[in-house]
């Protein structure tokens, strides 16, 4: 585990800079501790008491929620500098979803009770938190109803340019996530986004080998994630 603090590179700090002094900024920093989160591995597990204020650094991670009947149904991906564990922290007193690595990871970890007396004592702190809060809120509805207005292959190129422009931020890229969580993030059947795939790889606007994929039509593919 690194203790090293490395705020000066961490988006971290824009979320303190304009409420709290350099010295206090050092000193929350210097408290937090890092953590490497290797893939498939849990940073956060659905139950759990909440004891911690979690910041992705690196990597990506899905946040998801498993029903009494063992389904999965992912809400949303988290990429570096998303606070991942915004959605219960102040809410409850466990998490009621799991976050786990979809990518070899680093979560910033500080020990809510710093946080929450920090809240307590800046006014400014706090509403900035809040706003940060409420748009992480708000990016997981938009998406959530977005995704619900498309049909199948709508859903589908949503998913993949999502991680080309947002992850990426490349046409070539190692899908990191597999057609079952695809499917459980866009609320579709396993064998409806393998379809899918196969009809964009048909259609020659994605080319699939192994786990790697290319997006040869980034036109075509957005016309289907806007229109279809």
């Amino acid at each position: 585990m690194d203790m090293t603090c490395q705020c000066e590179f961490c988006d971290l700090k824009d979320i303190f800079y304009s409420s709290i002094s350099a010295e206090d900024l050092n000193k929350y920093c210097a408290s937090r501790h890092q953590r490497n989160v290797r893939a498939g591995e849990y940073i956060i597990k659905q139950g759990d008491d909440i004891k911690d204020f979690i910041y992705l650094k690196e990597g990506l991670v899905k946040l998801f929620r498993e029903s009494n009947q063992s389904q999965t149904q992912i809400i949303s991906f988290g990429k570096p500098f998303d606070f991942v564990s915004l959605l219960s922290v102040f809410s409850d007193e466990k998490y009621n979803y799991s976050v786990s690595a979809v990518m070899d990871s680093v979560a910033c970890i500080f020990d809510l009770s710093d946080i929450k007396q920090l809240i307590k004592t800046n006014g400014d702190f706090a509403l900035h938190l809040m706003q940060t809060q409420n748009k992480s809120s708000d990016r997981i509805i938009m998406n959530s109803l977005s995704l619900l207005q498309k049909r199948l292959y709508g859903r589908v190129a949503t998913v993949l340019l999502y991680f080309a422009i947002e992850i990426f931020k490349s046409d070539e890229y190692e899908l990191p996530v597999s057609r079952k969580e695809i499917a459980q993030y866009i609320g579709m059947s396993i064998e409806n986004v393998i379809r899918a795939i196969s009809a964009f790889r048909k259609d020659k606007i994605i080319q699939v080998y192994g786990k790697n994929l290319a997006i040869l039509d980034r036109f075509r593919l957005e016309q289907m994630r806007d229109f279809s």
